[in-house]
């Protein structure tokens, strides 16, 4: 019997670095690539997957946390590399040149057929040139991936309601913000609508848009300066069972780190 499921590792997650692997029985792709070629290819070949077999690679903004091996691993590889017209400028110069017939411009809030795999783009506000994310359908099922942005709207909510799957932003602690050493511009850009999801602001979005189908949900983009894995876990978790839902039973919730990758997930 075929296996025609929707699988996923995150590589890593978190302030130093992003980059998530997707497979269907037709396609196996990358989300970001935020750290180096080197460690991209390291992380793949400790899940048993080889950058070699990727085929396409989806961009979601130009910053260096998630666009900077976006170069390297094209001319590398050969893979298609996808983002929209604005982050194609913004990040051109970072990441040199590679073959013409391997860039696509994937408009914002559109949605794309890649054989078994739709993808579907949505815009976040965010401090880049134009931050999109993506929704990934295969066979019934959905995996969506959102961090770097301050703010969830209602057209983005119903973009993303009720997936299988979450890779999802629980960025900093507003205490330990607060409380820590970044200036004061850089705590307010963190906390403004363009900025990024604390603990709270993340399970408050997560909590709107979960529904029966959700069983899986990756803690994601976790500062290293302003958070701890523990203490983003808790406060999800609390606030979670504090409202009814079945954390451990009708779902489950993963930690991401930046140097270890998640295990291959079947949605």
């Amino acid at each position: 019997m075929s296996d025609d499921s929707l699988k996923v590792s995150v590589l890593s997650s978190g302030s130093g670095g992003n980059c998530t692997y997707i497979e269907t029985p037709q396609h196996k792709i990358i989300q970001d690539a935020g750290l180096s070629g080197i460690k991209i290819e390291r992380l793949m070949k400790s899940i048993g997957k080889d950058l070699k077999d990727v085929d396409s690679l989806f961009v979601t903004h130009e910053h260096t946390d998630h666009a900077k091996a976006v170069g390297i691993l094209a001319r590398k590889y050969g893979m298609n590399v996808y983002a929209n017209d604005a982050t194609w400028k913004a990040m051109q110069r970072k990441i040199g040149k590679f073959p013409t017939e391997q860039k696509f411009v994937f408009a914002p809030d559109s949605t794309e057929l890649f054989g078994d795999l739709d993808v579907e783009s949505f815009s976040v506000e965010h401090d880049a040139a134009h931050a999109q994310f993506y929704n990934y359908h295969h066979n019934g099922k959905s995996f969506v991936i959102v961090t770097d942005t301050g703010s969830i709207n209602d057209q983005i909510e119903g973009i993303i309601r009720n997936a299988d799957g979450y890779l999802f932003e629980c960025n900093y602690d507003t205490d330990m913000l607060m409380n820590g050493d970044y200036s004061y511009s850089t705590k307010m850009r963190i906390q403004s609508p363009t900025g990024h999801l604390s603990n709270v602001a993340g399970t408050e979005a997560l909590m709107d848009i979960m529904g029966p189908a959700t069983k899986q949900i990756f803690l994601a983009h976790r500062s290293h300066h302003n958070n701890t894995k523990s203490l983003a876990r808790l406060t999800v978790a609390s606030m979670m069972k504090n409202n009814g839902l079945g954390v451990g039973r009708d779902f489950k919730l993963f930690d991401t780190d930046v140097e270890k990758p998640s295990d291959l997930l079947t949605l």
